[in-house]
Parts: C-alpha cells; sequence; structure tokens
C-alpha cells in the first residue's frame, strides 16, 4: 500500500470546542498516523498520512462530523512527503502563527453537565463550575493563546488523579483534552461573604444563598465574564429597593429564567426565541411581558417588554432549581455608570452598599464580558449588545482591508481590529465617557493586537470633537506607526451594514441612519440621515426636519426641551407654548419649571443651539408630547417608552409630508406635531404607533426617491443606528420600499447601534487608505 501523506490546516473557532480530540478520534479510526497541534493563532494544524482513499475522506469528515460548537471556516489542504509516524499525537501547542483563526468565545453549561451536577451518583454532584469539551468559560479566562489550560486562569488549578485520567483517556469523548475540566477536588473554591467582607461558612452555599433571596435579600455572584446581582423579582419591595441602591430609578433589569417553561409563565416569546433562549450563547432576549404573570411591573417599568436568559453556569441551574417561582432579577454587578466588577476588591468597594452577601469562586476572569442582549425588531432578531458567547468571533468581509484599529463611538460601545477579510470587535465596553470603560477598550484592543501580530497602518476614531475615546486613538496611532482618520458617525453606521451585507468596495448603497447623537460634517447633531454611501464617501440626500435645540446635555435628559423647540419651529407663540405645557402639566417635568421653559423657547427662536436633525431628540419631543416619558433615566429611555405605548396601538390615517430643505429632502415634522396636537382626543397609544411609522414612511420615501437612478447599486436599502431596531419605524421604512420592491436590511452580526460602529470605522479607512494611499 502506498503511503502518502497531508499538511491541514483548519481556521474558525476550532480552539476551545472539541476539536482536537475530535481530530483524533477521526485519525485513529481510519488508522492514520500523524499529530494534530493547536498553534498560535488560534488555528489547528493536521498532519497525517496513511492511504490515499482514507485520506480523502479524513478530510471530507473534518467539516461533516465536527464538533457542534467548532465553526470551520477554511480548510487548507496540501500534499506533502510522509514522515512515517507509528501512531497519531496530540502535540503539545505551538506558539508559531502560520495562519489566524477565532478565539473562542464563553459557551452556556451544556446538557451532559447540568446532568452531572444534578446526579448524586456523579463525582461532580451539585458541582457549581462543571464544564467540558462542549461549553464552559473560553475568552474571559485566557490570557493568551492558543487555547490551552496553561494559558487560561485554570492553569493554577492542577487536575485530580481522576480528571487527570478523564483528560488522557481518547474514549472519553468530553473530557480528553478538554483544558477547562475540572471537580470539586481539584476546581475553583467557592465561598460566601457578607457585605462588610466576613466570610460565612455555610454546609451548602446554592442553599444558603436561595434562603437569603426568599428572605428579600440582594446577592452578588461572581459568574463567567463579572458579577451578576441576584434578588426576587416577583416581590415589588425587593425590586425598588435594588432600584435604591443601584441608584437605577426605571431602566430595565435583566432577569434569569429556570427554563423556557418558566419564561413563558412570564414573557410570550416569539417563535424563534426558544432557539436563542436555549443555544449554547445563551444571551437576554428581549420579549413582550405576559399579563397577569408573578413578574414584578418595577422590573422593567412602563415598559411592554422583558429581559430574559436561562441559566448557563451550573451555579446558576442549581440556585434556580430553588426558587418556587423559577425566576430571578440577574443584573450586571455595577453602579450606575460604572463597568461590571469582576474581582472581590471591586465588589466590597463599590458594591458594599448595594449587596447583603457575595458569592465568589477562585477562576480570575481575564476579560470582561457582559451578558449579550438580542431582541426582535420587526420579527428579525438584532443585538442590542454583543458580548457573552459571540465574541470575539469575527465578521468575514467580501474584500480584504488594512490591518487597522477602530475605537468606536462614546456610548455603548465597542472597538475593532482587522486584517486580511476579518474585523474582530471586542465585546460589549459601554459607555468611555467613564475611566474604567475607557481603560478598558484601550486594553482589549492591545490584546487583539497582540493576539493577532498586527502591525496597524490605520488608526480610526469618530468625528465628533468631545469623544473621549479619540485619544486613546492618537495614541495607538503614535504607537504603531499607523495614520489617524476620523470618520462621521452615520456613515461608519451605514458602512458597518453594507460590510455585513456583501457590499463590493466599488458599490453604492441608499442607507438610513437613525440614532440619537451623531457629529455632522455641518457641525450640526445627525440622527435622522439618508445617504447615498460608498465605503470611501457619501452624501446626505434626506433627513429629518432640522430644528434648533438648546441647552448642551441637558437637552437630552429633559425631553420637554425638544418638544419646545419643536413648538418654536412650528411657529408658536412663547406665550402658547408656556400655557400649552402648564395645561398638560409637562412644565413640571423642567428643574426650574416657567422660567427655563421660556429661556429655552427664547435661545431657540433666535438659533442659539445645536442645528438638530436626530431622530432621538424627535422622538423625544414626541414622547414628551404625549407625557410618556418626561425625564430621561437611562440612554434612550423616551423613545423606547413611546415604542412600548405604540405596541399597544393602531395606525391612524396620517401620512407623513416630505419637502425640500437646503439641496435635500426633509421629513416635515413640524406637520406631524400638528397632527398630533389636532388628535389629542385619540387613543395615545395609536397616536405613538402613527408617530412612529410615519417617521420611518418619510424616510423610506427619501430613500426610494434616493435610489433612483443610480447605477451599481445593491437592490435593497440598508437601516443601521440605535434608532434602526424600532419595530414601527421599521414597518414604516418597509412600507414606503415596498412600491419600489426594494428591500430593507439591518445588521444582524452586530448591534445597529453604536456597539458595531467600529466595523463601519474599519472598512472606510481602509477604503481610503487603499484609494489614496
Amino acid at each position: 500500500m502506498s503511503i502518502k501523506a497531508l499538511r491541514i490546516r483548519v481556521t474558525g473557532i476550532v480552539q476551545g470546542v472539541g476539536f482536537r480530540p475530535f481530530v483524533y478520534r477521526l485519525a485513529t479510526r481510519l488508522g492514520l498516523k500523524g499529530y494534530v497541534v493547536n498553534l498560535g493563532g488560534s488555528e489547528v494544524e493536521i498532519f497525517v498520512e496513511g492511504d490515499e482513499n482514507s485520506l480523502k475522506f479524513f478530510v471530507e469528515r473534518i467539516s461533516v462530523e465536527k464538533p457542534p460548537n467548532a465553526r470551520i471556516d477554511k480548510v487548507f489542504v496540501e500534499w506533502i512527503e510522509p514522515i512515517g509516524f507509528k501512531e497519531f499525537l496530540i502535540r503539545e501547542s505551538g506558539s508559531q502563527q502560520i495562519l489566524r483563526s477565532v478565539i473562542p468565545p464563553d459557551i452556556g453549561i451544556c446538557s451532559d453537565c447540568v446532568r452531572e451536577i444534578l446526579d448524586s451518583g456523579s463525582r461532580f454532584y451539585r458541582y457549581y463550575w462543571n464544564s467540558c469539551v462542549n461549553c464552559g468559560p473560553r475568552f474571559s479566562m485566557m490570557f493568551r493563546t492558543p487555547y490551552d489550560r496553561e494559558n487560561t486562569s485554570m492553569a493554577v488549578f492542577r487536575l485530580c488523579e481522576k480528571c487527570e485520567a478523564e483528560y488522557r483517556d481518547p474514549s472519553n469523548v468530553r473530557r480528553f483534552h478538554a483544558q477547562g475540566i475540572s471537580c470539586p477536588v481539584c476546581g475553583p473554591k467557592t465561598f460566601v461573604f457578607d457585605s462588610s467582607g466576613r466570610r460565612i461558612d455555610v454546609d451548602d452555599i446554592v442553599s444558603f444563598v436561595a434562603k437569603k433571596i426568599l428572605e428579600g435579600h440582594i446577592i452578588a455572584i461572581k459568574g463567567v465574564g463579572g458579577y451578576h446581582i441576584a434578588c426576587l423579582a416577583s416581590r415589588d419591595d425587593v425590586v425598588l429597593e435594588l432600584r435604591k441602591r443601584k441608584r437605577r430609578p426605571t431602566q430595565p433589569f435583566a432577569v434569569m429564567a429556570r427554563d423556557y417553561k418558566v419564561v413563558e409563565d412570564i414573557a410570550v416569546p416569539f417563535p424563534e426565541a426558544r432557539e436563542l433562549l436555549e443555544s449554547p450563547q445563551r444571551p437576554i432576549v428581549i420579549l413582550p411581558k405576559k399579563r397577569d404573570s408573578k413578574l414584578s411591573e418595577y422590573v422593567s417599568p412602563g415598559l411592554s417588554t422583558v429581559g430574559v436568559m436561562l441559566p448557563y453556569t451550573g451555579f446558576q441551574v442549581l440556585l434556580l432549581r430553588e426558587i418556587p417561582d423559577g425566576f430571578l432579577i440577574m443584573t450586571s454587578g455595577n453602579v450606575h455608570g460604572e463597568p461590571m466588577c469582576t474581582n472581590i476588591t471591586c465588589v466590597f468597594e463599590k458594591l458594599r452598599d448595594v449587596v447583603d452577601y457575595v458569592v465568589e469562586h477562585e477562576r480570575e476572569i481575564v476579560h470582561r464580558v457582559d451578558d449579550s442582549v438580542i431582541r426582535f425588531s420587526d420579527g428579525e432578531p438584532v443585538f442590542l449588545r454583543r458580548a457573552r458567547g459571540y465574541a470575539p468571533e469575527w465578521i468575514e468581509l467580501p474584500f480584504n482591508v488594512a490591518e487597522s484599529i477602530a475605537v468606536g463611538a462614546e456610548l455603548q460601545t465597542a472597538g475593532a481590529v482587522a486584517f486580511e477579510n476579518k474585523v474582530v470587535l471586542t465585546q460589549y465596553i459601554g459607555d468611555v465617557d467613564e475611566p474604567a470603560q475607557l481603560d478598558d477598550l484601550r486594553k482589549e484592543l492591545l490584546w487583539f493586537a497582540k493576539i493577532y501580530g498586527l502591525k496597524p497602518s490605520v488608526v480610526a476614531a469618530d468625528m465628533h470633537p468631545n469623544y473621549h475615546n479619540k485619544r486613546i486613538a492618537v495614541e495607538f496611532s503614535k504607537e504603531f506607526g499607523a495614520e489617524y482618520i476620523e470618520i462621521q458617525h452615520h456613515h461608519a453606521h451605514i458602512a458597518s451594514a453594507m460590510a455585513e451585507h456583501g457590499v463590493g468596495e466599488d458599490e453604492n448603497v441608499v442607507g438610513i441612519a437613525i440614532d440619537g447623537t451623531g457629529y455632522g460634517v455641518d457641525g450640526g447633531i445627525w440622527g435622522g440621515e439618508v445617504m447615498i454611501a460608498s465605503y470611501t464617501n457619501f452624501k446626505r440626500t434626506g433627513s429629518l426636519q432640522p430644528f434648533t435645540l438648546p441647552g448642551g446635555d441637558s437637552a437630552a435628559l429633559y425631553p420637554v426641551k425638544p418638544l419646545i423647540s419643536l413648538f418654536v419651529l412650528a411657529g408658536y407663540s412663547e406665550e402658547e407654548v408656556i400655557k400649552y405645557l402648564e395645561k398638560e402639566g409637562l412644565i413640571k417635568s423642567l428643574p426650574y419649571g416657567a422660567k427655563e421653559a421660556a429661556i429655552t423657547y427664547r435661545l431657540a427662536k433666535s438659533g442659539r443651539g445645536a442645528v438638530v436633525t436626530s431622530m432621538g431628540r424627535t422622538l423625544d419631543a414626541f414622547s414628551a408630547l404625549l407625557n410618556v416619558c418626561t425625564l430621561r433615566t437611562y440612554e434612550g429611555e423616551p423613545p423606547i417608552k413611546l415604542e412600548a405605548l405604540a405596541d399597544s396601538g393602531n395606525y391612524l390615517d396620517y401620512y407623513p409630508k416630505i419637502k425640500h430643505f437646503n439641496g435635500r429632502l426633509v421629513v416635515d415634522v413640524v406637520d406631524m406635531l400638528n397632527w398630533v396636537l389636532s388628535n389629542m382626543d385619540k387613543r395615545k397609544s395609536d397616536l405613538a404607533a402613527t408617530v412612529l411609522r410615519s417617521l420611518g414612511i418619510g424616510l423610506g420615501l427619501i430613500a426610494l426617491e434616493s435610489v433612483k437612478g443610480l447605477r451599481n447599486t445593491k437592490n435593497f436599502v440598508v437601516c443601521s443606528g440605535g434608532s434602526a431596531v424600532n419595530t414601527h419605524i421599521i414597518r414604516g421604512i418597509k412600507h414606503a420600499l415596498k412600491s419600489g420592491e426594494i428591500g430593507v436590511k439591518l445588521p444582524r452580526k452586530t448591534p445597529p447601534g453604536d456597539g458595531g460602529i467600529a466595523l463601519g470605522q474599519i472598512v472606510i479607512v481602509s477604503s481610503k487608505v487603499s484609494k489614496h494611499g
């Protein structure tokens, strides 16, 4: 028999998912010899020799039989000379980086591991941190690549005799060469402290914590990528106490449910929701609330939805089984405006006055990783936050990009690095106007640049003059000797959606970018924009009707201020505006009442303020007009509550007007304002639904007009930005474009909001460098 040999290199998610043990079993089953090894770029190399037919079958079966959590992007195969191996080996990993591959994300506990922790006859019985080759922490505990135990925070936990035997046993499908495994003998120990830092000795930590929660206490629990704060979600007094302690008056809390049946007790899941909830990624999924459930109204006050997730660690599984309701609040362990704690020192410094007890385990959290959040927008799942379970999987593009770094936006942001045709978004970082989040962004971007061996030639940042992360973009530019380029915010939003949906380097697309705030090239505050865009350039063809908004940051806190500005634009007198605000009780929502309203009116009337086309500020105004929300206590609250009201409404007979303004088309918001004022006798939910849909229709009509006569353009409009998740707005856009048989595409792999903007920054700067460099 003629012996031949292959060298195979595989990229994708092929480390930390049982890929090498799978290759070992496949090769030995086919009688092949050689080795498999992890390499430093998170790729896997296979050398295999044997008869030609077996080798060809081996290559075929790699993709067919791969482990459930593996993802194969590319398989590179070359015929080489055989060496004469006597057996097939799993070799010690190497640091050499030949190809780059995906760093494995964290994976929720699998059903086999759950079965073991519930089995009194198993040695893993009630072991909180049970995992195997198919599940458990990955990215959150990695110091470096390749993914091997010694490169993670599990390195300090030496395998006991039984775990070592299973690790070495090829017949043990779940634990053979599983890097993160442990048991009660050799794994991380778990402890309980009170809020003063005093350790409490208890026989069964889960039972102790469940008892305290049922008594109404609030508990910090260390998990995979940080700490959660857990408490009852069914008792109003407990939820209100948590709100008081966290200084979070109305922002919704996430809920963790024991299983899907409990989800159905508190929510009304969409058909696709179960697959998401039970997936290995275990995201928070935003679902409609179920009426008359045991869920406290204060979990998500003023909203028609609740964010729900299922347990993804053994500790959570065991805890939820001891809660009669089957669900708990499980929210981020942080104080308002600051990042989630990842170590016990932070907990005792920051959460001492928030929690009563702390559950601590010994495994170090290397990377802070929040829970991912997904909602459904007109039936499509879209990210609000991309983190645990998904980050740092890369996004593949239809073209190559420059080696580059993008620092993203200011709020709810993530950064990115890029190489070849790959963009690697960091996990959700948060609001980088806070020093801790800014440091996180810097640390994560440098980590990815080092891991992937990058020498960036360009660094991208938003053109807003006051964004805090511009500082680190300038630092990176100097450190790497890279060009520094600033990108317009909404161009980046549209470009991110273009890249995700396969728009080519030389193609144009019509895009709609809708959000709260983005710095425009004219110095105004944009946020309701229609553009014809390529990756290199854009032309603004339309927007919402602009208005002058005085007040700076306070104008975003008090929705009555943009309402006053709209009244000014509509030609109402100061006396009429003050009288109306007093009659509707809106004047009380301003800290200085009528005096502040009058000053706001006069400043807007004289043109002293920012010129605004923002969807966010426009929605703020209508939210105030309908008395839905008159104080913003969290990002996007007035529009979110307006959408919640609209969810129970019907569309009325109103169609928006489009007019010309300064060489572009604008949606006539004044006409919409006057229509609402003349129909205030109608149900507020109907008015809210109609306003949202009409704003979408207006932008859709402008997009339809913008498409006419364009060449080399896709037959769809991309829509992005934080407001692009609003179902009623998206329905309006689709309605307007339907007559032209033009589709609408939202980002699906990245958040439409600022968490996905770094992708757009990358493709834009790469295009600029390639065109002009």
